[in-house]
């Protein structure tokens, strides 16, 4: 009996219905499967941040690491750049960056930094040169010349780097980490390749 026959019957057609409730319930469990994946991706944004030349990938908790450079640049620079006028904006503009864990200190730490500034009319300017992220330790390092220099002094020159860690949530960067030394970065092959040496920072 030829196929098209065999269908014209009522066990060909039964059979036809078994095998199409076979075929729904396949499509379904390939819809619920796919459904769940679409829903536990982690979505992923483009940007073209105006001080980056190429894209960067920021995700819900992760980031590339030319985002997190970016970023790092623009804190460093925040900070290294502080006079009278605008100390009390750089608090308010770093605020709602920190982390919780960091959050009180930090802000004790820029009051008195503030206060030292107004008191005593000193202009501060930071020059990057470099910008390096570690993706060991998830820390961005920005190193450059610091200038300092008061109403009747000559202009004091040092070295400065600033060392960030930036964690990505819900999209946005986070301070999770910084610090400021008069040193070179403090990487983990510098730091490996001093160790058992006593650290020299430079005044």
């Amino acid at each position: 009996m030829r196929w098209s026959d065999f269908l014209q019957t009522w066990d060909g057609h039964e059979t036809e219905n078994r095998f199409s409730r076979v075929v729904i319930i396949g499509l379904l469990v390939v819809c619920v499967i796919t459904s769940l994946a679409a829903w536990r991706t982690e979505r992923s944004i483009i940007l073209v941040p105006p001080s980056l030349t190429q894209e960067v990938e920021v995700t819900r908790s992760q980031a590339s690491s030319e985002f997190k450079e970016s970023w790092g640049l623009f804190l460093a620079e925040l900070l290294g750049n502080t006079t009278p006028a605008n100390a009390d904006f750089l608090k308010t503009a770093v605020e709602p960056l920190l982390a919780p864990d960091i959050y009180r200190s930090v802000l004790d730490a820029m009051s008195d930094q503030i206060k030292a500034i107004k008191m005593d009319r000193v202009a501060i300017s930071f020059t990057p040169r470099h910008v390096d992220y570690e993706a060991e330790t998830n820390k961005v390092f920005v190193s450059g010349e610091l200038k300092s220099q008061g109403p009747s002094s000559k202009p004091d020159v040092k070295l400065r780097t600033y060392e960030f860690i930036i964690a990505i949530k819900n999209y946005r960067p986070r301070l999770e980490y910084i610090d400021v030394y008069p040193d070179s970065p403090r990487t983990l092959a510098r730091l490996k390749a001093t160790q058992g040496q006593p650290h020299e920072a430079q005044p």
